[in-house]
């Protein structure tokens, strides 16, 4: 092994060095997406003005670590702002003379650097389990992984939510060997993400339980004293992620002045006591019910080419399918049945596979159909899994994987710089995503920038006549349009530009101007240009 080193450090280095090129290109070329103005927003509220007010449906950690970045763009932000946080997101980027472009690069930059610090814990989370060779299959699927890239770029929540919930039931399965050190690690984690996405929620029971059988484990003491250490440490990792949410919300505002906001006497009451339950700050108590009244509500969605009202059971699995690399799907499932065959490997399959089927059910009931985004812990705690094939010694086991990780990268290289709208072969690849999907899983307002440029260089001068989604403000990139649904059918003539999920869920004046144009291009394989 000691002769092998180099190269396996610089075959890390080259996935991790790619996977951060197309980060930053990525980040550098879109615009800001649905939510990032609302977050970076609010992380600028927590900087300059220590205030919990915006956006409590969301924990403040990962706005946080925003506001690291922000913190050196000198961002101007109007303390008497009397507008909602949809309205301060677009107040910050555009109407306070501040660059938007700058702001939300910063703003992007230390996402990905996480994202690129859990590519680590994948790396090594996957050779602890299963060996060297393990790492690298690991680290290849997640540094080339479309949903991961294309969310770990974006000042969002979706991944540090994910990858600190990784972090924490891999520090849960070191423990095995010094609880000690790495149950307090572990609870800490778990706090983190906790702290993050309440949609972590669900796996605690888990993290705390694994932690205590990771201690029982190490123990060699008499059955009923063993048994009270473990109950112990799963205990005293749960104080320590209580700690931690604590801690966070003290950081933003250490007085806690908070309101809660008026309509959440109205969840149902077995969920307010639920939530009334929790050892948490009273901001994320209602954070949660605001949450819950988002799930009381009926969205429209868009699957298969078919628009719909509700929330299908199978809307994320069928999603997954579409838009996870072929070769991925097959190394997980590879690597999700040899850990539960190989005798030595099924410790190990508690601190990956329950989490991640958990999540997935959970991710299941919800009422917004809105994306992979949903479910991105699967790119990360399946690749430990997908690792695992590494000592399957079947004849070809080791060429079949390679071939596989191949046609995983070369899918994934395929598709630069254009990961949010990513679909696989099977499905037509990422031209054809907006077919099938809607929202973040193709258009999720970020090619503004983009279609500005496309205007300008293609058709300059034409009447546009613009149908957007999106938190961007057209003007600001140079794009002159009117809006279709302002006058008479017949009068919207030249370029028709329309958001695809605007096209998914098109009513029928938008249907029939569609249909009596002639698409011309796309942008971005997010927004489509037709000629009326």
């Amino acid at each position: 092994m000691p002769r092998r080193r180099p190269l396996y450090l610089l075959a890390v280095l080259a996935m991790l060095g790619q996977m951060a090129f197309a980060m930053v290109t990525t980040a550098v070329q879109q615009s800001p997406t649905i939510d990032e103005p609302v977050y970076v927003a609010t992380a600028e509220v927590y900087r300059q003005q220590h205030s919990l007010r915006y956006n409590p449906e969301h924990p403040p950690l990962g706005k946080l670590i925003m506001a690291v970045g922000t913190a050196f763009a000198g961002a101007e932000l109007d303390p008497a702002h009397p507008g909602d946080q949809t309205r301060l997101g677009r107040h910050l980027l555009y109407e306070t003379g501040n660059n938007p472009f700058r702001l939300m690069l910063l703003a992007r930059l230390p996402i990905i650097l996480l994202t690129l610090l859990f590519g680590l814990v994948v790396l090594v989370f996957a050779r602890d389990v299963a060996g060297p060779l393990a790492g690298l299959i690991a680290l290849a699927l997640y540094s080339f992984s479309p949903d991961v890239i294309a969310h770990g770029s974006l000042a969002t929540l979706d991944v540090p939510a994910a990858g600190m919930l990784l972090t924490a039931f891999w520090l849960a399965w070191r423990a095995r060997t010094r609880p000690t050190w790495y149950v307090p690690l572990a609870g800490a984690a778990l706090g983190a993400a906790l702290a993050t996405r309440m949609s972590v929620l669900p796996a605690v029971p888990l993290l705390l339980l694994l932690a205590g059988l990771s201690t029982w484990r190490n123990r060699t003491d008499q059955r009923r004293r063993r048994l009270m250490i473990a109950v112990g440490a799963a205990l005293g990792a749960g104080v320590i992620a209580v700690a931690v949410v604590w801690i966070t919300y003290l950081l933003v505002d250490p007085r806690l002045r908070w309101t809660t906001p008026p309509g959440l006497d109205q969840i149902h009451w077995l969920k307010r006591l639920a939530v009334d339950l929790l050892p948490f700050p009273q901001a994320y108590q209602d954070g949660m019910l605001i949450q819950f009244r988002f799930e009381n509500r009926s969205f429209s969605g868009f699957l298969l080419g078919e628009a719909y009202q509700g929330s299908p059971w199978y809307y994320l699995p069928a999603a997954i399918a579409i838009k996870t690399p072929l070769g991925m799907l097959a190394l997980w499932s590879a690597g999700a049945v040899t850990m539960l065959v190989i005798p030595r490997l099924r410790a190990a399959a508690l601190y990956v596979l329950p989490v991640s089927a958990l999540l997935l059910a959970v991710g299941m009931a919800g009422e917004r159909n809105f994306g992979t985004r949903y479910s991105v812990f699967l790119p990360m705690f399946l690749a430990v899994a997908a690792g695992t094939v590494a000592l399957i010694r079947v004849r070809w086991a080791r060429i079949s994987t390679a071939v596989l990780v191949a046609f995983v990268a070369v899918s994934s290289l395929l598709t630069f710089p254009y990961y949010l709208p990513y679909s696989n072969e099977a499905f037509g690849g990422t031209d054809r995503t907006h077919l099938h999907l809607h929202d973040a899983n193709v258009d999720w307002g970020q090619d503004l920038a983009r279609l500005g440029q496309r205007l300008r260089a293609d058709h300059p001068g034409e009447p546009v006549w613009l149908v957007y989604k999106g938190s961007g403000v057209p003007g600001y990139y140079g794009i002159t349009a009117r809006d279709p649904y302002t006058v008479p059918d017949d009068q919207v003539r030249g370029l028709l530009v329309v958001s695809d999920s605007r096209v998914a869920l098109a009513g029928p004046r938008l249907k029939n101007w569609i249909a009596s144009s002639t698409e011309i291009g796309n942008v971005g394989h997010s927004i489509r240009i037709y000629r009326r």
